[in-house]
C-alpha cells in the first residue's frame, strides 16, 4: 500500500492521532461528558484513504457514522511543545472524516474497553487535499467545517467552537508522544454525526473549499 502524501512527496503518512469530545454540542448529542483534558485515540495508518476513493462498510458491524474534522499534518519532530511554539509544527491542513462503527464503539464504551476497533477499519480515515499552512494559527481556529451526504448538509460548524484549540492539542499530544513528519491529528467533530449507507456520496469542505474531500460509500 502506498502511504505517500501526494502534495508533499518528501513525506509519508505516520501515526494518526484523533481527538474525541472536542465540541460541546457533539458531547451533548452523544450523551457524553466533557473532560478536563483532550480525549486522544489512534487509528492505524491502513485506515487512511484520499479523496475519490471509497469508504468500505465492513460486514456485520451495525451502524457506521460520519464525523467531519479538521486534520493537521505535522511537519517536524516535536516533543513537549509549548502552545506558543505549536504553530511551527504544522506543515498543512485538510478536511477529513473520522469514520466510526458506532455500535462497536457504544458497546466498548459501555464495557469500559478501548475504541480502537470501532475507529480503525480499513478506509476509516479519509483525508482531502492538503493546504500548505500559512503560519497563522488563528486561521485554523476559525474555519468553517461542513459535511454533506448526497447533497444534504449534515454537519456545519466552525473550529472556533473547539473546546481544545489547535495549539492546545499539539502541546498536549506532544507531552506524551513524539510527533514526527507525516503524522496526522484529527481535531474532533462537531454535532450532526450520522449513519452512512452503501451508495452514499459524502463531501467535506474547509473554509471556502480550500480543502475538499469527496468519497463514496460501498459495501465491503
Amino acid at each position: 500500500m502506498n502511504f505517500k502524501i501526494t502534495e508533499f512527496p518528501d513525506l509519508n503518512f505516520g501515526t494518526v492521532y484523533c481527538i474525541g469530545r472536542n465540541y460541546a454540542l457533539h458531547i451533548e448529542e452523544m450523551k457524553s461528558k466533557r473532560t478536563e483534558d483532550p480525549v486522544v485515540f489512534i487509528k492505524p495508518r491502513s485506515s487512511i484513504i484520499r479523496s475519490g476513493k471509497n469508504i468500505l462498510l465492513p460486514n456485520n458491524v451495525g451502524e457506521v457514522h460520519h464525523e467531519a474534522e479538521l486534520v493537521l499534518l505535522i511537519g517536524k519532530n516535536a516533543s513537549h511543545v509549548k502552545k506558543t511554539e505549536a504553530v511551527s509544527c504544522i506543515k498543512a491542513y485538510a478536511a477529513g472524516i473520522d469514520v466510526t462503527a458506532r455500535d462497536i464503539q457504544s458497546k466498548a464504551k459501555k464495557e469500559g474497553l478501548p475504541w480502537a476497533l470501532s475507529k480503525g477499519f480499513y478506509t476509516f480515515a479519509p483525508v482531502g487535499n492538503f493546504v500548505p499552512f500559512s503560519g497563522s494559527i488563528s486561521d485554523l481556529n476559525n474555519i468553517r467545517l461542513s459535511l454533506s451526504v448526497n447533497g444534504e448538509i449534515k454537519q456545519d460548524d466552525n473550529t472556533s467552537n473547539m473546546i481544545f484549540p489547535v495549539e492546545s492539542l499539539i502541546s498536549y499530544i506532544s507531552s506524551t508522544f513524539t510527533l514526527y513528519p507525516g503524522d496526522l491529528i484529527f481535531t474532533g467533530t462537531p454535532s450532526g454525526v450520522g449513519k452512512i449507507s452503501a451508495g452514499d456520496s459524502i463531501r467535506v469542505s474547509l473554509g471556502k473549499d480550500e480543502s475538499v474531500l469527496e468519497v463514496n460509500v460501498v459495501s465491503e
